[in-house]
């Protein structure tokens, strides 16, 4: 009788997801099919020509970003794989772009593979949204997953997405936004820099608070304001201003950006992992004092 309960418990209970898988050019590589693995799988943004050469051999047809940063669109054609750019936030997407999501994956050619910048949080948070949504997880499946992916606990907005989703009809996934587009252009540089500014403040917020969100602003998620800054600069780089500037400034101030934005990511790996202050103070510093070089030389 024992045996037979134990073997139906082994049965009963999912196998546990396998670990991220690395290759060249793209990383944190983790599957949310179930038990097709290699139909839909969330990973980092490819790094140039090898990440999407990986892309390739994986077989994978359609890419999805949901980060920021303009995709390498002819890249992926010449590669006989398809772009869509549907950004979302460190807090979230709403019912609408989450339906969006759904179609694209439930409509396009697969393999898909959806990335962000890392392939920790935001990518992983919308593929278990959308494999519970499609009805290939469960939500503690799904859930399971993120933690595979390395999904912060502090991202609490996209763990509530996934948390919540539940199988949709297929009326409500037709009834979605079909354009599937391959860029999603950027605000401007101005609103840009104002909410870099206003995520910096907030950090300083949580800063002030001994590194501890205060209990007046239980809102506050600074990894989450941190991966926004380095979002926002790394997509600034597409900005028609940018374009604008002569050979030698422009390149100067792209330097600039990319510097600051890898500070940000830097800083926000650091608050995800809830290091030492020490380590977040001079992270933070270090960001600060870049994004004032940088206002110095370019906006003031």
């Amino acid at each position: 009788m024992l045996a037979c309960m134990l073997a139906a418990l082994l049965l009963a209970t999912p196998p546990a997801p396998a670990e991220p898988r690395d290759m060249p050019g793209v990383h944190n590589i983790v599957s949310y099919r179930g038990t097709a693995e290699a139909e839909f799988l969330s990973g980092s943004a490819p790094e140039g020509e090898a990440g999407l050469d990986s892309l390739a051999r994986l077989g994978v047809k359609t890419v999805i970003s949901v980060d920021g940063a303009i995709p390498d669109v002819a890249g992926a054609k010449a590669r006989g794989m398809r772009y869509v750019h549907l950004p979302i936030g460190y807090d979230g997407f709403d019912d609408a772009r989450r339906a969006e999501l759904v179609r694209a994956v439930r409509d396009l050619p697969k393999p898909v593979f959806i990335h962000c910048h890392h392939g920790k949080h935001r990518s992983a948070g919308a593929a278990a949204t959308i494999a519970v949504s499609l009805g290939w997880l469960t939500n503690a499946e799904a859930a399971a997953r993120m933690k595979v992916s390395g999904t912060a606990e502090g991202y609490k907005g996209l763990w509530t997405c996934a948390a919540k989703a539940a199988p949709m009809l297929a009326a409500a996934i037709d009834a979605a936004r079909a354009e599937f587009p391959e860029v999603t252009r950027p605000d401007t540089m101005v609103a840009a820099m104002v909410s870099v500014d206003d995520a910096l403040e907030r950090i300083r917020l949580v800063e002030r608070n001994g590194w501890t969100v205060p209990t007046e602003h239980p809102d506050l998620a600074p990894a989450a304001d941190a991966g926004k800054i380095a979002d926002l600069l790394r997509l600034l780089d597409a900005d028609a201003h940018v374009a604008a500037l002569d050979a030698p400034m422009q390149s100067e101030f792209r330097a600039l950006l990319v510097r600051n934005a890898r500070q940000a990511s830097e800083l926000e790996e650091l608050l995800a992992a809830r290091a030492p202050k020490e380590k977040l103070g001079a992270a933070l510093k270090a960001l600060a004092a870049g994004c004032k070089d940088c206002h110095v030389k370019h906006r003031d």
